[in-house]
């Protein structure tokens, strides 16, 4: 299998877990993923958030690490990635503002390309107006946001993941697992479990 392009928006107080382990992850496995923050280049750094659900109305909010850029947004020619990973807290509700991360999220709708969103990364979906007529998980307090936009809220468990064709979405970190797993599907990733070695097997 050839690795992926794959396109990362973040920005500042983006969700530490929702940035870091997707993007470890997807490299993991081979895939190329450039992390992008609009105003921000190669090198430099955004704060991450660490969001926990701690028996509150909503989560808590603690810093996070700080997480470094690998590409310059201004560089970004989206029609050069295979897909686009978009983390939850903080950052979306800001970088919805910037125009040309709109037109970002637009091209891989309009392309069909894969798209992995988690938590208030629908915030971002929902003002790219691409959500219409589609299933789309999120931190439930974003549910008004995906059906003002024209999308299917899916209320999931906070563990699960939801695919609707080329969308793969979550409605937080706890959904790691689920929602890697089926965005790797999408993604036409094969990962193949070969056999424990001999001479461990003979020591068992």
């Amino acid at each position: 299998m050839a690795g992926k392009r794959i396109l990362m928006i973040v920005g500042d107080y983006a969700e530490d877990y929702e940035t870091m382990v997707p993007f470890q992850a997807l490299l993991a496995v081979g895939h190329t993923v450039h992390a992008v923050c609009p105003d921000k280049k190669a090198g430099d750094s955004i704060a991450t958030a660490i969001h926990d659900f701690e028996g509150a109305q909503t989560y808590s909010e603690k810093r996070g690490h700080n997480f470094a850029l690998n590409a310059t947004f201004a560089d970004v020619d989206p029609a050069r990635y295979d897909a686009l990973v978009i983390p939850g807290g903080r950052a979306p509700e800001y970088v919805r503002l910037n125009a040309r991360a709109l037109d970002m999220v637009r091209h891989f709708f309009t392309a069909n390309k894969p798209v992995a969103a988690v938590c208030h990364g629908a915030q971002l979906l929902a003002a790219a107006g691409v959500l219409e007529g589609r299933t789309c998980s999120a931190y439930p307090a974003c549910k008004p946001e995906v059906e003002l936009a024209g999308g299917t809220y899916a209320d999931i468990a906070i563990d699960a993941a939801v695919t609707d064709g080329n969308l793969v979405s979550a409605p937080a970190w706890p959904a790691h697992p689920a929602w890697i797993a089926q965005f790797l599907t999408v993604l036409g990733t094969t990962i193949a479990h070969g056999e424990v070695n001999t001479a461990r097997k003979a020591a068992a």
